[in-house]
């Protein structure tokens, strides 16, 4: 678990990530959970790579999830993350992600943190830079991607 001082996020069980799947109603993200739970099952000794993180206030309301996805062999994993719209604009998405990627980069093996985003998607690219990341010259599925190092 990681707590900061409005939130607590954790790796979901597999139980918890079923009840969190069979909720969903967006059938991409319903497809990208089930992708995770199934990577979860395939890698349990590095399941904290692969689940569900849900993003907690302290008082255990649920205001969102991140994740990793997978941890590659050259040391970089990607974070993505969504905040529930009414919990948006607070600075949850900064709190939680900045907490979620200094976890990362004190963990074995890992060297690098990257992300992407929607192109106009001007929120999600400021929490990015405010937790320290920048721009790199890459675009991916979801648009222009982002990395954090250790040092940076």
């Amino acid at each position: 678990m990681i707590e900061t001082k409005r939130l607590k996020s954790y790796p979901a069980a597999q139980e918890q990530m079923e009840t969190f799947i069979a909720a969903e109603t967006d059938a991409e993200l319903k497809k990208a959970y089930t992708e995770m739970l199934e990577g979860c099952l395939q890698n349990p000794s590095h399941w904290q790579w692969y689940a569900i993180w849900m993003i907690e206030l302290r008082n255990g309301t649920h205001i969102g999830d991140l994740c990793f996805k997978g941890l590659e062999a050259n040391g970089m994993a990607e974070i993505g993350y969504g905040i529930l719209e009414e919990y948006r604009g607070q600075g949850y998405a900064t709190e939680a992600v900045g907490a979620a990627v200094g976890w990362a980069l004190k963990q074995p093996g890992v060297k690098r943190v990257e992300a992407e985003t929607e192109p106009d998607n001007r929120a999600s690219q400021r929490v990015l830079e405010k937790c320290g990341f920048l721009p790199t010259s890459n675009v991916g599925e979801e648009g222009p991607r982002f990395f954090r190092t250790a040092c940076g």
